[in-house]
């Protein structure tokens, strides 16, 4: 199997950030990180991390001279980007995309037929190595570089092998997904201090009841409308409705954005 000793980051915004951490986390950096952001403030953040392992380059051509070179830049800018590195990456080099809506098609096609592509959508929580990091490899790539892909996957979490026309779905559903309930699951904390809770305890509570609750609708072997009757008192029942409506509109609007703007 082979051992990948470098990392590149074309980009080092907040996918690249999670992603580090959640090595950093692991204990799992390799020597070689690089990376490239034209942001300085990205920078420091990143180098935050550890300053003996990641390397700030000049340009994404130096980030792209690692083994494996992680695409993390937004949509409108990958065409540019391809165009520096196309002609500096090595036969052996691995390129992972972390960008939707851009196909391993539309980017063999930039990379000028280039194909030992691969393609995530990550999540925050691989910060901790709890992540559910869904993927897609080129069939170009061999059962041992997927393998070695992996080994280093595994440590944000979960990343299963996926159909590539699933992964905006996946997007919208655990890319976006922890925006959708952080602000309400912190306004519950707050509430619970205001009610007399200390903090550590309001978290603590608070861990408990989403784990249980995800881990009963799922698991509990009842029906989901069934599950949804467990509890007599359902103190937002009016506002129900309005919650799904802007779910589904919102939502729904954002995922046509991403499949209709696919390339």
């Amino acid at each position: 199997m082979p051992v990948f000793k470098s990392l590149g980051f074309c980009g080092g915004g907040r996918v690249t950030y999670l992603l580090l951490r959640g090595l950093q986390h692991r204990k799992t950096l390799p020597e070689m990180v690089l990376v490239h952001d034209p942001d300085q403030s990205h920078i420091a953040n990143i180098q935050a991390i550890s300053v003996e392992n990641i390397k700030p380059v000049n340009n994404n051509t130096e980030a792209a001279q690692a083994d494996v070179v992680f695409l993390a830049v937004h949509p409108p800018v990958i065409e540019t980007v391809i165009g520096e590195i196309k002609h500096q990456l090595k036969p052996t080099t691995i390129i992972v995309s972390l960008i939707p809506m851009v196909t391993i098609q539309r980017l063999k096609e930039l990379l000028d037929g280039f194909d030992r592509i691969v393609r995530m959508i990550p999540n925050a929580p691989s910060m901790i190595g709890k992540g559910y990091n869904p993927v897609v490899f080129s069939p170009t790539l061999n059962n041992q570089e997927k393998a070695a892909l992996l080994k280093i996957f595994e440590n944000w979490g979960e990343s299963p092998e996926v159909a590539e026309e699933q992964l905006e779905a996946y997007a919208i559903l655990t890319g976006m997904g922890p925006t959708y309930f952080w602000f309400q699951w912190l306004e519950l904390v707050r509430l619970a201090k205001e009610f007399g809770l200390e903090e550590d305890a309001a978290h603590k509570a608070l861990n408990a009841m989403l784990t249980g609750a995800v881990e009963t609708l799922f698991n509990s072997g009842l029906p989901a409308e069934k599950v949804l009757d467990l509890i007599p008192a359902y103190p937002l029942k009016k506002q129900e409705d309005a919650i799904r409506q802007v779910f589904s509109e919102k939502l729904t609007n954002l995922f046509q954005k991403l499949t209709q703007g696919k390339k």
